[in-house]
């Protein structure tokens, strides 16, 4: 009984479009490289341009602390330009988020040696300060959780319509962490979670789902799951081949669910030939990985949305 499953599984819709998603991926491919492309801008992202200030004092930041802080702004698309201290946070009733990383700022200042008083009082000039510069952390307001209305930042809720509901019921079924905002899109294994632009900012917003479900697919290799590699860093194999996981198993679950974005998934993949060209192989083992993956997300649809076949993880189709 469960060999006929296994095969009329096999000889089903899902498995004939997963290998005819793979065919059309290998035939672009080989008709050389192409580029790289970010489907959303930033612009709608991050806060916009004024003086950084404390969350708490309310006081304005000054001289390097602007750029620096600007600069945190800008690099991970924060909607607002209040910072504050951990303690600050903690007195004002709320918290740092855990895994969120500060942003380093000066506090500079003068201070004047005993020695140096003693001596200007004794001589009659003035005491010599000494300058100095004292380092301290803090987190943007919207690193923060559980401050005061006046100050915490809430992310807007993007427009009604820009989430396909099946593909938000999906996320929110898997129970990873899934977090909108910023102006990148990425997976961090190490506190696992996926960030992503609000579909908002994406030029065509229907090529938001295509990079939701690429960072979801890089979330499925996480070790509590799927268990895969994550150890190359950028640039090396093992990154590249990961990063063709998470591109076809995008591909496979908008198929599934029937959302065609206007950046081809190829044009993504593409920008890692390298890896095939090394290893012919290459592509089949990602595709096979890819197809777990995708099995994994897709097992996660509530019951009620009744457009997509479910189906329990195809078996690996391709041998290492």
């Amino acid at each position: 009984m469960a060999r006929e499953h296994r095969a009329a599984r096999k000889s089903g819709p899902r498995t004939n479009l997963y290998d005819d998603i793979t065919d059309k991926i290998i035939a672009e491919l080989e008709e050389g490289r192409l580029p790289w492309v970010q489907p959303w801008g930033t612009a709608a992202v991050q806060a916009p341009l004024a003086m950084p200030r404390n969350a708490s004092t309310g006081r304005q930041y000054s001289g390097i602390n602007v750029l620096i802080l600007w600069g945190a702004v800008i690099q991970h698309g924060y909607p607002t330009q209040h910072w504050l201290t951990f303690r600050q946070a903690l007195s004002l009733g709320g918290n740092v988020r855990k895994g969120e990383r500060g942003t380093t700022v000066v506090y500079a200042d003068r201070f004047t040696p005993e020695d140096e008083k003693r001596r200007a009082r004794e001589t009659g000039e003035d005491a010599n300060s000494i300058p100095f510069l004292k380092r301290f952390t803090v987190f943007n307001a919207a690193q923060c959780e559980g401050l005061p209305d006046d100050i915490a930042v809430e992310a807007p809720p993007p427009p009604p319509g820009l989430i396909e509901p099946q593909v938000e019921a999906l996320i929110a079924a898997t129970g990873i962490d899934f977090r909108i905002g910023g102006n990148r899109a990425f997976y961090v294994p190490a506190l696992d979670y996926v960030q992503v632009p609000p579909p908002h900012a994406y030029f065509e917003p229907i090529n938001w789902h295509r990079t939701a479900l690429h960072e979801m697919g890089h979330a499925t290799g996480h070790a509590s799951r799927l268990g895969r590699d994550f150890s190359g860093s950028f640039g090396t194999k093992t990154y590249a081949f990961e990063e063709l996981i998470a591109e076809i198993s995008s591909a496979f679950c908008c198929a599934s669910l029937g959302i065609v974005p206007t950046v081809r998934h190829a044009d993504y993949v593409g920008s890692w030939l390298e890896v095939m060209r090394e290893d012919s192989r290459a592509i089949v083992r990602a595709a096979s990985q890819a197809s777990k993956a995708a099995d994994w997300l897709l097992a996660h649809l509530p019951d009620d949305s009744t457009d997509v076949e479910r189906q329990t993880p195809t078996e690996e189709r391709a041998a290492a």
